[in-house]
């Protein structure tokens, strides 16, 4: 009778290694924090609120939970997994300290929260030098999407009401720097609002507008080179005034309801008016057509508004609704970009839906759920988080190349952070020397390398 051999290999476990370093990867992140130099401008900014004889630094506290979130975290205790391995992370507060930080920086309200953005946007602007040809605006313009998010609150929680889904918690207005094909995306804007803030709500979305150009470079606050990018939730009178704007001047293109009036012009479109639209490396679209709206459809809407819709054959077993013409799905945005092709325009807003990946992207990274109960603190958190998606965008803009730069949070962390290695201490200098095993190492001490050559902040 033959001994059975099970699948995996059967390890001795002991305790006691004083040289094994877990996450050692993440010392990708901190050499992004100390390269862009985001760890002396939020010690800067949060100089106020720090005690006297204070052991621990409010902004290396802060940064220390964004670092956690960076890596997997999803609350403020999570900030242990930093403590464990002060040889890469340094010392890390408590978990009480951490708790009265963040209770004193909500009870502060906006000033601390303007503090904080304050040097997000100026390390930003410093990042982008960094980056060269591949900052986001390295051709010129910058896009901004804007988009809401549903987070479910699982226990009573300040301000968490029911959502139009029929479930409970909140529903925040987030806005992202699109990085383009070649990229990610960084985080500029998120206004947290109760569950049933509604979805068209023109207020919210100016204010989300202007946190998010509050976060870029000087030369992208105004002007045409800045594209605001919004789904129907966007076009309202009064945001499309606002954002066309004299003095303003930005560039949008916000989508449209299908209204009766839109519905009766798109039937009278003569077939020939109609363009085969394009998918993004220039082939035609299959089934589907752009034609541009003119007439008494634009009265009421800011002068040189262009209202362009769409119509597409239906995936199979998808619902046509009432708008809906010809058996054909119809969508229409407006956008005052002139002199553009529609074919063009069309497909520039139909490249908004990457907003849909960057939302993945922070629910996978501290928005899958408000760790805490006031609305006061949960707006601290989405800072939090927002600066450890910043990181997560960071470091591949400047340190990683090709397919790498396009990882999700989740497969940086499988693949890059959570690598282990080995602490040697010699004479006076730490190495840290990563599993040459790991399939990943390569990219790890690529990236590094990379790192290191860049200039230090001032």
């Amino acid at each position: 009778m033959k001994k059975r051999i099970g699948s995996y290999p059967r390890v001795r476990i002991e305790g006691g290694g004083r040289t094994v370093v877990s996450q050692a990867g993440g010392v990708l992140l901190v050499e992004t924090v100390r390269k862009v130099g985001l760890d002396s401008a939020i010690s800067a900014a949060l100089t106020p609120w720090r005690k006297s004889r204070a052991v621990h630094d409010p902004g290396k506290i802060l940064l220390d939970v964004a670092l956690a979130v960076a890596a997997g975290g999803d609350c403020l205790a999570d900030v242990a997994m930093l403590r464990a391995e002060p040889a890469v992370f340094g010392p890390v507060a408590s978990d009480p300290t951490v708790s009265r930080l963040i209770d004193t920086l909500a009870a502060s309200g906006e000033k601390a929260l303007r503090a904080i953005r304050g040097a997000r946007a100026d390390v930003r602007e410093r990042v982008w030098r960094l980056a060269d040809r591949k900052a986001p605006d390295a051709g010129g313009t910058v896009t901004v999407d804007l988009d809401g998010v549903l987070v479910i609150a699982h226990s009573e929680k300040e301000d968490a009401a029911p959502t139009w889904k029929r479930t409970y918690g909140h529903h925040p207005l987030m806005g992202f720097v699109d990085h383009g094909p070649g990229g990610t995306g960084e985080p500029v804007a998120a206004l947290l609002r109760p569950g049933n803030a509604g979805s068209n709500t023109a207020t919210d979305h100016i204010t989300a507008a202007q946190l998010a150009l509050a976060q870029l470079p000087k030369k992208h606050r105004r002007g045409r080179r800045t594209l605001i990018r919004t789904d129907s939730a966007g076009g309202t009178h009064d945001f499309v005034a606002w954002l066309a704007q004299r003095g303003r001047w930005l560039s949008y293109s916000v989508g449209m309801v299908i209204t009766e009036q839109v519905h009766q012009h798109v039937l009278k479109v003569p077939a020939s008016a109609w363009t085969a639209a394009v998918e993004a490396d220039g082939e035609i679209r299959d089934g589907a057509w752009v034609a541009e709206l003119t007439g008494d459809v634009l009265d009421g809407w800011p002068k040189g508004m262009r209202l362009i819709v769409r119509k597409e054959r239906p995936h199979p077993g998808a619902q046509l609704r009432l708008t809906d013409a010809d058996g054909m799905r119809l969508t229409c945005f407006a956008t005052n970009t002139p002199g553009r092709p529609i074919t063009e325009l069309e497909l520039r807003h139909r490249l908004r839906a990457r907003a849909e990946d960057r939302i993945r992207a922070a629910r996978a990274t501290g928005l899958r759920n408000l760790p805490l109960h006031r609305t006061a603190q949960n707006r601290l958190w989405l800072e939090i988080m927002q600066i450890a998606l910043d990181l997560l965008a960071w470091m591949p803009m400047l340190a990683l190349t090709g397919k790498a730069r396009l990882w999700e949070p989740r497969r940086l962390r499988l693949r890059l952070f959570t690598a282990a290695g080995q602490l040697v201490t010699t004479g006076r200098r730490r190495i840290l020397r990563l599993a040459r095993h790991w399939p990943w190492t390569g990219h790890i001490t690529a990236a590094l390398d990379r790192l290191t050559q860049l200039p230090a902040p001032d």
